[in-house]
């Protein structure tokens, strides 16, 4: 490999087209064989069966689903457990067969079908399938993201260990003796070394939204009249995320139960999301293209920027929606338009963001 630079001159260059990764599902009779295939083979010595599901436009060093996107089918036949892991991605996993628990970090907790949880950065995990049925997970991570920056760390032998560097409480730190300089009047400062390898900290920990507790509230947004402006859902919020809105740093999980014969204004959006139909059947169209799914099936239902909408059949359906939404807030990124005719919004720094008729349906 050359070590040597090359200057490029992009004076008159016009934006580069972006390439839209088309829309494609991924149907339930594909996952389960899979699974099947998973639970037949010898157990790997990573004690972990995985099969990730790769997009066919995908040019990165590892398989993903949606470009920074990875989804993963995890599967462990009942007695076994996963080895520990410990890495600088982030997920959030659904159980979609069987039961099983997760361990953690400090936490350890019982999971079933249809419960959603989310595992921190760098906190050491492992699954043990203690029931009778296979313990099956779809797990999405941002791994390809960290992957093609060539910084994603994976650590197979993670220990929990307690920080002896930390003051003790109280004390002061290094940076509370650093300069804060204002430059100008505007809010620029000049801050010493020490804020930027001493950040206030967020606590990061592992939540699980279990669907015996969530799925007595969807029946609110299923309800909902039909005219309502929004989506009948909700968003699985992790506190730590802040005004990111997220599950986990990068991801929002939702929960959606639609009535029956509910159509989707057409949107678009910056943000690429995936969707895991569990009940039910509908459509979809994206890009103009039209496409029927059923329960069970895996759907990339919005490449980024690509215009899209959804309906329901005659039972409605419920679906997770995986959307990597916090991390374009992050970047300052979120380019948002709810439906055709409104102005394209950047969604977190603008004044206001879009106003659904929620009023009209709520008591006076």
């Amino acid at each position: 490999m050359s070590d040597e630079f090359r200057f490029h001159d992009v004076s008159e260059r016009a934006p580069r087209k972006q390439v839209f990764w088309p829309t494609l599902i991924v149907p339930r009779a594909a996952i389960d064989a899979e699974i099947e295939r998973l639970a037949a083979v010898d157990r790997p010595a990573s004690g972990r069966r995985a099969s990730a599901i790769e997009h066919p436009f995908n040019t990165g060093p590892v398989p993903a689903f949606a470009p920074g996107i990875d989804v993963t089918i995890e599967v462990l036949k009942p007695g076994e457990s996963s080895r520990p892991i410990a890495r600088n991605s982030t997920m959030v996993d659904m159980c979609i067969r069987g039961s099983g628990t997760a361990v953690i970090g400090a936490r350890e907790f019982k999971v079933e079908k249809f419960d959603v949880w989310n595992t921190p950065s760098m906190q050491p995990y492992h699954f043990r399938n203690d029931g009778r049925d296979l313990f099956v997970r779809l797990s999405y991570s941002n791994a390809p993201l960290l992957e093609r920056l060539e910084v994603h760390y994976v650590n197979t032998k993670p220990e929990l260990t307690d920080r002896a560097d930390l003051p003790a409480e109280g004390a002061l730190r290094a940076r509370d003796r650093a300069e804060v300089i204002d430059v100008g009047r505007d809010g620029a400062q000049l801050l010493g070394y020490e804020y930027l390898v001493d950040i206030d900290t967020v606590e990061w920990k592992p939540l699980l939204w279990k669907w015996s507790e969530v799925n007595p509230h969807l029946d609110k947004v299923y309800n909902l009249d039909k005219r309502y402006t929004g989506r009948h859902l909700y968003l699985l919020y992790n506190p730590a995320t802040e005004r990111r809105m997220g599950t986990s740093p990068c991801f929002f999980a939702t929960i959606a139960k639609y009535p029956a014969d509910k159509l989707d204004t057409p949107h678009r959006h910056v943000s690429a999301a995936i969707n895991y139909y569990f009940i039910g059947h509908g459509k979809s169209f994206v890009m103009g293209k039209s496409l029927e799914w059923e329960a069970g099936d895996l759907h990339l239902s919005a490449p980024g920027w690509a215009v899209h909408h959804h309906g329901s059949r005659e039972q409605g359906f419920c679906a997770l929606t995986i959307q990597d939404h916090p991390l374009h807030i992050a970047m300052d990124s979120l380019l948002w338009q709810e439906n055709l005719h409104s102005p394209i919004v950047k969604l977190g720094s603008e004044r206001q963001g879009f106003q659904t008729n929620i009023a009209d349906f709520q008591p006076a």
